[in-house]
């Protein structure tokens, strides 16, 4: 497989296996409605599905990275300004929530010592009003501004289905409004997210490799062409 294809395989790959993850963690994710106190209870009622939810969320994080990063360079041609920001902007929020991945990680090993469970939360509130606070803005800000600015460049770029782009500015609503108001509004956002992300691996598996190579690739395909017809 040439450079080129194995890239935009790599991306088309990415963007399913990180949607799919995401939509695994959401669906096995304890109840968070409560204090830090009540989420260790929480995970450590539900230990398995709750690691199995945390390890998804972190290694997501990755895969999403590398798809959305696909993205941005296919429509830069045509949308150069939004699609950088747009694809630097939704790095950053992955970088964010891979962060607080990891903290969701030691969480699973706090709730399993549950006769301190409130010095554990006493240091996860400390953590989230202080040093946290950045890493959990990038992951918010991130995602929300990448995610519209990405969602504008599709759908002026012209990629996939023509509701992509809006239907990712609809999802930010969705997950970031709607789920303030309804439970059911999450399982809405996590299909539309799989929807959307199903929807941009097929138009990256579709798109020309002429937008993947590089120039030296491009240079080498050349060159064995005019040897082919003798030039």
């Amino acid at each position: 497989m040439k450079p080129a294809q194995l890239t935009r395989t790599a991306v088309a790959i990415s963007l399913v296996v990180g949607a799919a993850l995401i939509v695994v963690s959401v669906l096995l994710m304890p109840d968070f409605s409560g204090g830090h106190r009540e989420r260790l209870e929480a995970i450590a009622a539900a230990q398995g599905t709750a690691t199995i939810s945390a390890l998804s969320f972190t290694a997501s994080q990755l895969f999403l990275a590398v798809g959305l990063v696909g993205v941005a360079h296919l429509v830069r041609s045509r949308v150069p300004l939004l699609a950088t920001l747009g694809g630097s902007l939704a790095v950053l929020g992955t970088f964010g929530h891979a962060v607080y991945g990891g903290v969701n990680v030691l969480m699973l090993a706090m709730a399993q010592d549950l006769a301190a469970l409130d010095a554990h939360a006493a240091v996860l509130a400390r953590g989230e009003g202080g040093i946290g606070i950045p890493f959990m803005a990038a992951g918010l800000l991130g995602t929300v501004l990448g995610f519209i600015l990405l969602g504008v460049a599709v759908w002026r770029g012209g990629l996939g289905p023509r509701w992509v782009g809006p239907a990712m500015l609809v999802w930010v609503v969705v997950e970031f409004v709607g789920s303030g108001f309804s439970q059911w509004a999450g399982y809405a956002s996590g299909a539309l997210y799989a929807v959307i992300f199903g929807a941009l691996a097929h138009a990256v598996w579709q798109s020309s490799i002429s937008h993947w190579q590089t120039a030296a690739e491009v240079g080498v395909d050349t060159g064995s062409r005019s040897e082919r017809v003798g030039v």
